[in-house]
């Protein structure tokens, strides 16, 4: 994959995460200790960086994206409710794509 389909994918899907509603059931849910709304921040923000700044992110938030990404393969196994799994897969799908993007520039 180009770094051009890399990001027009990562666009696609920011932009179904962004139309998406979060799932009820998660809202005030933590699991594994770690809180659901705010792995969506976090893996949220670093992705809407990622795309405002033309496929690049500083230092911090490529660490939180490793760190997040890491979050999302803990606790995605754990989510029972099919719509809360579809978003946070799709959320993962999009951290994973940014990831690989930013290590093949």
């Amino acid at each position: 994959m180009t770094r051009s389909e890399q990001f027009q994918n990562a666009a696609f899907l920011w932009q179904e995460h962004r139309d998406a509603e979060f799932p009820a059931s998660l809202r005030g849910v933590e699991i594994e200790d770690i809180d659901m709304v705010l792995l969506d921040a976090d893996t949220a923000g670093c992705a809407s960086t990622w795309i405002n700044n033309g496929g690049t992110l500083d230092p911090q938030r490529r660490r939180i994206l490793q760190t997040r990404v890491a979050d999302l393969e803990r606790v995605i196994p754990q989510i029972s409710d099919p719509s809360g799994h579809r978003y946070y897969q799709r959320l993962h799908q999009l951290a994973l794509l940014i990831s690989g993007a930013l290590d093949t520039k």
